[in-house]
C-alpha cells in the first residue's frame, strides 16, 4: 500500500514538473501568436523589409554553413584521428564560441576585420572593407555556429572504427582517398543533425552580427536584426518575423527529432 502511494506521488510530481516546464516554455510562444491574426500576418509578411531580411538570412546562413562543412569536416577528421601537442587547446578554442557572450564575439570580430582592425586595416589599404557588409554577417555566423558542426563531426569520427581506414591504407590507398571514400560516407547520416543545428544557429545569430555588421536594411539586416529594428517602428512586422523564426526553428527541431528517431530505430 505504501509502495503504491509512493509511486503515485512520484508520478504526480513528475507530471506536474513536466507540465510546468511545458507551460513555461510554450505560453510565451502562444502569446506571440495571439498578438496577430492570419490577415495581419499575411499582410506584414509581404513587406519588403521582411522579404529582404528573410532572403538575406537564408543566403548568408547557407553560405556560412557551406564554408563550415568544407573547412570543418576535414579539420574534425584530422583532429579526432591524431594526437598532437596543444590538442586540448584546440578543443577549447572550438568550443569557446558556445560560451562566449555574443557581444564579446562581435567586438572581437570587429577589432579583427574592422577598418582599423588587426587584419582589416591591411585590407582597407586595397580598398576592401569587411565590417558592416554582408560578408561580415557571414563571418559572424561562421564564428558562432561552427562549434555545432565541428563538435558533432569530431564525435562521429571519434566513434568510427579505424580498422576500415587502416585496411585501406595497408592496401595502398592515400589518406585523402580513405577520408573521402570510407570515413566520410560512414558518418554522413550522422552529420545531418549537426548540419541542421548549425544552419539554425547561423540563421538566429544576433549579438555578434549587430556588432560587426550593423543593422543596415537590405544589406546586413537579417531576420533577428529586423525584429530589433521593427520594435521601434512597426510592431506588427516584429511579430511577423518572430513567428516566421518560431516556425522555422520548430521545423528544424522536428527534422532533427525525426532523424534521431530513425537513427535509433536503425541502430
Amino acid at each position: 500500500m505504501a509502495l503504491n502511494l509512493s509511486r503515485k506521488l512520484a508520478l504526480a510530481v513528475g507530471i506536474i514538473s513536466v507540465g510546468m516546464v511545458v507551460l513555461y516554455l510554450s505560453l510565451p510562444i502562444v502569446a506571440l501568436f495571439l498578438r496577430t491574426s492570419p490577415l495581419l500576418f499575411y499582410t506584414s509578411v509581404q513587406e519588403q523589409q521582411v522579404i529582404d531580411a528573410l532572403v538575406l538570412s537564408f543566403v548568408t546562413a547557407g553560405i556560412a554553413l557551406l564554408v563550415i562543412i568544407i573547412v570543418g569536416t576535414p579539420a574534425a577528421y584530422f583532429h579526432s584521428r591524431n594526437n598532437y601537442h596543444g590538442k586540448w587547446v584546440v578543443d577549447i578554442l572550438i568550443d569557446l564560441p558556445l560560451v562566449l557572450p555574443p557581444a564579446v564575439a562581435g567586438l572581437a570580430l570587429l577589432l579583427f576585420y574592422g577598418r582599423m582592425g588587426l587584419f582589416g586595416k591591411y585590407l582597407h589599404i586595397f580598398g576592401i572593407d569587411i565590417a558592416f557588409t554582408a560578408v561580415a554577417v557571414i563571418l559572424a555566423q561562421i564564428f558562432v555556429a561552427s562549434p555545432f558542426y565541428i563538435r558533432n563531426a569530431k564525435s562521429l569520427f571519434g566513434q568510427l572504427d579505424p580498422a576500415y581506414e587502416q585496411t585501406a591504407l595497408t592496401l595502398g590507398a592515400s589518406p585523402l582517398w580513405v577520408f573521402a571514400t570510407i570515413a566520410l560516407p560512414l558518418v554522413a547520416k550522422g552529420l545531418v543533425s549537426g548540419i541542421v543545428m548549425t544552419f539554425a544557429r547561423a540563421l538566429g545569430e544576433f549579438g555578434a552580427t549587430i556588432m560587426v555588421a550593423g543593422n543596415l536594411p537590405g544589406i546586413t539586416q537579417t531576420m533577428p536584426l529586423a525584429i530589433y529594428g521593427a520594435m521601434e517602428g512597426d510592431f506588427n512586422v516584429a511579430i511577423t518575423i518572430s513567428i516566421l523564426l518560431v516556425l522555422i526553428s520548430f521545423g528544424i527541431m522536428a527534422v532533427i527529432s525525426i532523424i534521431t528517431r530513425r537513427k535509433g530505430l536503425l541502430d
